[in-house]
């Protein structure tokens, strides 16, 4: 078998000689190790920032589970006592306590882990809703009209409203608001998939798949698709913090997770009478949230570009 160093300085003559009898060597000439998810991974872990914030964040959904572990009490277990209500943090109760004398250490930890699950839930579900629909908006025409109108309809009623319609009719809980900011959130996300489908579906290589009678769907997964990844992984990133945010939001106003489920907006919620008196109260799960939307803002961008084929060589 011939080798690559076989070609090297040789007449056209002695190539075609070559070529014509190891036709394998003729092909590995013009194979290329590209990989694409390769690439991005590579131009992702570039970015300094980015990995720290990445590993910030996995260290504090990791710790999450360990800190409930170690903790000295259990969340299921907690029985409201006055006498040691408004602790500060010390060695036995290491968050203090809240105004019920219930350690906040096991409640903070807890309502991190509902909180960072509700948020990935309804940024995942957002996500598959939203290509959907966004592909299909962009590409057929006839249904440009209809998805426009509906989006208008439901763009211009405030958030809150729906969400108190909500809580008021169907009730209060994690499937329900899960649910619910999904029903209402995925419209966003197929907006800005509709926007960027309008650039590639009429380009040459989307016509010529039309007229040899490609089915659709394939020319939305595979002709069009691809070219949307950068703009799909940015905006569910910027889900994830927003949605937090938005629970935070719902659950000050009493429209959150209800209060058999603590999140951290429900954690906020309670101190805002005291927090003043208490900073500790809020410090804590304040922080957390800033932790992770702050993260996912910079991952976000960072994977974006990474995911950019433009920025690829």
């Amino acid at each position: 078998m011939a080798k690559a160093s076989d070609f090297a300085g040789k007449t056209d003559d002695e190539l075609f000689y070559v070529v014509e009898y190891s036709p394998e060597e003729a092909e590995r000439i013009g194979y290329s190790n590209y990989s694409y998810w390769g690439s991005v991974f590579r131009n992702f872990l570039k970015n300094k920032v980015a990995v720290f914030f990445l590993i910030l964040f996995l260290a504090l959904v990791v710790f999450s589970f360990i800190a409930l572990v170690i903790g000295k009490y259990d969340y299921a277990t907690l029985i409201p006592d006055t006498a040691p209500a408004f602790t500060k943090p010390n060695s036995e109760f290491w968050f203090g306590t809240d105004n019920l004398g219930r350690d906040y250490w096991c409640q903070v930890w807890y309502a991190t882990q509902i909180s960072i699950r509700l948020a990935l839930v309804v940024a995942t579900g957002e996500c598959i809703v939203g290509v959907i629909f966004g592909l299909i908006w962009g590409y057929v025409r006839k249904l440009d009209r209809l998805f426009t109108e509906i989006y208008n309809l439901f763009d211009s009623i405030p958030y809150i409203i729906y969400m108190t319609l909500i809580a008021l009719m169907v009730g209060q809980s994690f499937t329900i608001m899960a649910v619910s900011m999904i029903f209402i959130g995925w419209f966003q996300t197929a907006r800005r998939v509709r926007n960027m489908v309008f650039m590639y579906r009429d380009r040459e290589y989307n016509l010529a798949s039309r007229c040899l009678g490609t089915p659709l769907w394939r020319v939305l997964t595979k002709n069009i698709l691809p070219y949307l990844v950068s703009v799909i992984i940015l905006q569910t990133a910027l889900n994830i913090p927003y949605t937090i945010n938005m629970e935070s939001t719902l659950s000050y106003l009493g429209l959150g997770l209800g209060i058999e489920t603590p999140s951290l907006g429900l954690l906020l919620a309670k101190v805002r009478t005291f927090f003043l008196d208490y900073p500790y109260l809020l410090i804590f799960p304040a922080s957390i949230v800033s932790i992770i939307s702050v993260s996912f803002y910079i991952m976000g961008n960072a994977f974006s570009d990474a995911a950019d084929p433009r920025n690829h060589v």
